[in-house]
């Protein structure tokens, strides 16, 4: 069976590249469509391991420099941005795994996977949780990831990350709390049409209801 998006993958590394995720899920006892689906939305759909964005991380699932620094530090050992960016898809899928290991028993979704990923001390938030934390204000998380703004309040919430990279994948990567989340994202039909079946259920009991009870 094909991975999420691998026919994403461009054609001169796809074959290399697709054994590559399978082998380091398998080590970190994930779905490898789960890592897919992440570098994919991360590298702005194009699974290119020189991928940058404008705060400067860069990469197959961004990687950002320490706060005030010119490197990342994974598992103890620093990486400068430029040679992260200079790394092809296979040296840079072993820091990928690098990176996801420290955190291995902890990997049980693909939103706790993607959390990670993007913000580590979200794993296991309420769904209302703010971001912020770690030497970053809710404001500054705000401004620098407009594709997460749902509310657009000046603040993320837990929730607003997961509806954006749950869109368009398969139903059963939903993970605990999917209902509230269906909640909070679609409150305003689901208070529409609640009004609605009120409204038909008084007209219907004054239209049949109250004349039949004469």
């Amino acid at each position: 069976m094909a991975l999420q998006y691998e026919d994403k993958v461009p054609a001169s590394y796809r074959s290399g590249f697709i054994k590559k995720v399978i082998d380091i899920s398998e080590k970190l006892k994930i779905n490898p469509s789960w890592l897919m689906a992440i570098m994919y939305f991360e590298s702005a759909r194009t699974f290119s391991p020189s991928k940058k964005n404008g705060i400067g991380c860069v990469g197959l699932i961004q990687f950002c420099p320490d706060k005030g620094k010119n490197y990342k530090t994974i598992n103890g050992k620093q990486y400068l941005m430029s040679d992260i960016s200079k790394m092809n898809y296979s040296e840079q899928l072993d820091l990928v795994y690098n990176y996801y290991k420290t955190y291995s028993g902890k990997l049980k979704s693909y939103t706790d996977t993607y959390f990670v990923t993007f913000f580590p001390l979200a794993i296991g938030k309420p769904d209302d949780w703010v971001i912020q934390g770690g030497g970053l204000t809710a404001s500054q998380i705000y401004k620098s990831n407009p594709a997460f703004h749902q509310v657009k309040d000046g603040k993320i919430r837990v929730w607003e990350v997961k509806k954006k990279i749950l869109e368009n994948l398969p139903t059963e990567w939903l993970n605990e709390g999917t209902v509230s989340l269906a909640v909070k994202s679609y409150k305003n039909y689901i208070v529409v049409g609640t009004l609605s079946i009120i409204a038909g259920a008084t007209l219907f009991y004054y239209n049949y209801g109250r004349n039949g009870s004469k």
